[in-house]
């Protein structure tokens, strides 16, 4: 059962987060966590990058050192992209008549030779929008260019690429694709778990791709690894509640999926989303950075909707290629390394010069420990 949090009545009523953040009740739930266990520290994976921003941001690993071990994962979706991806992205790019509309964290990540925001400056027409939505309007509003859409994400961004899709047919922009980029989480997890490289007694499971996929989504995934699995929401009372629930199931010596934000994740999920996802999309194999092809891991362009595939459309595919000389962002994302191990951290490698994706995106772990001052 999630654990109760004392939640004081905020003083600032405008903030609804304000009780999440109690440091009252954080201090108690952090003496109740360091109360529970005596054993050596539990290695716990969140797989979201909205949490691994928050645990620094709040300074969450200090408090549970010796205890617990908050290790990032492959939950940052920019991170993941591979740069094959971004050297198709260019190229689509670089092609006349064609503009490319992607959220702001994917302009900057480096491809083998470039980037997006490279490309831009010389010449490349590269447009930052905040919906896909936006880029279906873009379309709609010069009928003359292309438009491709990076369709990067995990289950919690593909419902809205599927509905742009669904929109443009609707209103029959033919000008309008998708170069898919779309990838599902359990997956990801279980090739995680299962690795005696990496090492992890439970997972966080991620808060907004819960809301979507349902908590009995990881289920399948508890009965073959056999790790607790907590679904947690990003505040920090959220985060050191699903510990102590981790916690009690190890000392317990069971493994379950529970639901600590039990406010937004239900069992089921969203089924509608579910349901536009289905419709547009179909299971494919996906290579991630660090972790490589998964098969069934990503969310391909279901054929009757091929028209607005960009790959197909423009014949552009996406190539696997090497890891950068240097760059460990891959073991950062399996949580084999933490990112002041990589030597290129805060040298070679910082936000304002970034070697790999880790460094670039808002939700990455680089970028999270370099702004946090964590190993700086």
């Amino acid at each position: 059962m999630p654990i109760p949090i004392p939640m004081p009545m905020p003083q600032n009523r405008s903030n609804p987060f304000e009780p999440f953040r109690d440091p009252a009740a954080a201090a108690a739930l952090i003496a109740k966590i360091r109360g529970s266990w005596d054993g050596p520290p539990v290695r716990i994976m969140e797989v979201c990058g909205t949490h691994t921003m928050a645990i620094a941001r709040h300074g969450l690993r200090e408090p549970l050192q010796g205890v617990a071990k908050l290790i990032s994962g492959p939950g940052c979706p920019v991170c993941v992209t591979p740069d094959g991806y971004i050297d198709a992205a260019i190229a689509l790019a670089e092609a006349p008549g064609v503009t490319i509309a992607t959220f702001g964290d994917m302009v900057r990540v480096p491809g083998t030779r470039a980037s997006l925001e490279r490309a831009r400056a010389g010449g490349a027409d590269v447009r930052i929008v905040y919906s896909p939505l936006d880029a279906v309007t873009l379309a709609s509003a010069d009928p003359a260019r292309e438009v491709v859409f990076l369709g990067v994400g995990f289950e919690t961004t593909a419902p809205t690429v599927a509905g742009s899709i669904i929109t443009a047919q609707a209103r029959g922009i033919a000008n309008y694709s998708v170069l898919p980029s779309l990838r599902t989480i359990p997956g990801a997890m279980a090739l995680l778990a299962a690795d005696p490289d990496v090492k992890i007694d439970a997972f966080l499971c991620p808060a907004n791709v819960s809301a979507i996929i349902g908590t009995d989504a990881y289920r399948p995934l508890v009965e073959v690894c056999g790790l607790p699995c907590v679904v947690a929401g990003f505040e920090p009372l959220d985060i050191l509640s699903s510990v102590l629930m981790i916690l009690r199931q190890i000392s317990a010596r069971t493994a379950r999926v529970e639901n600590e934000y039990s406010r937004v994740a239900t069992p089921a999920g969203n089924r509608k989303a579910q349901a536009l996802m289905a419709d547009v999309f179909e299971p494919c194999d996906a290579d991630w950075r660090g972790l490589g092809v998964l098969p069934g891991s990503g969310l391909g362009i279901a054929s009757k909707y091929a028209s607005f595939d960009a790959g197909r459309k423009f014949g552009v595919a996406v190539l696997s290629t090497p890891e950068r000389p240097g760059c460990r962002c891959g073991e950062v994302l399996k949580g084999m390394i933490d990112p002041p191990e990589c030597p290129l951290f805060g040298n070679a490698c910082t936000p304002e010069s970034p070697v790999g994706a880790c460094m670039v995106s808002t939700e990455g772990a680089c970028a999270a420990a370099r702004r946090f001052g964590i190993g700086a």
